[in-house]
């Protein structure tokens, strides 16, 4: 029985590194990207406070499909540029938006989301998904969560 939690009054720097070993614990050799997605949404979801919906979005032909995920239900399609996931995905470049009601195309799935985190996950030089955070909370994001989140994104690359 796997114990992943963060530990209470630990530095953002920690919180990721542990992040980091959770997800390669539960990765490391399991050949299934939808059981890894799947728990890496779950990790997510118990190690960053705050967060209204965690997952990934896999590319899929010319489009992102919905991966797994926690959170309320979600946008099964996004086209290329479209919101803030479907321009990560387009320009294969994190997009940490303090607030979701300022950004051009923003699609809402949850209205109560009001800032966003999106690290695409890159492999061979393509972007294969993208990792997705939504916060009720403005400005939830900076920029030592979303070099947490890309330094994940690049441990778990091979594995999804």
């Amino acid at each position: 029985m796997f114990t992943f939690a963060p530990t209470e009054g630990q530095s953002k720097a920690e919180l990721h590194a542990d992040l980091m070993e959770a997800a390669r614990a539960l990765t490391h050799d399991e050949p299934d990207a939808v059981a890894n997605m799947a728990n890496l949404a779950a990790l997510l979801w118990q190690f960053l406070p705050d967060l209204n919906w965690a997952g990934f979005y896999r590319m899929v032909g010319d489009e992102l499909v919905l991966g797994p995920f926690i959170g309320k239900p979600a946008c099964i399609r996004i086209p290329l540029g479209r919101g803030v996931c479907g321009t990560a995905a387009s320009t294969g470049e994190t997009q940490l938006v303090p607030d979701v009601h300022a950004f051009p195309g923003h699609i809402a799935c949850d209205a109560a989301s009001r800032s966003e985190l999106v690290v695409p996950v890159i492999r061979d030089g393509a972007v294969i998904a993208v990792i997705d955070l939504d916060s009720p909370s403005p400005a939830r994001f900076d920029a030592d969560d979303a070099h947490g989140v890309e330094m994940l994104a690049a441990e778990i690359a091979s594995r999804i």
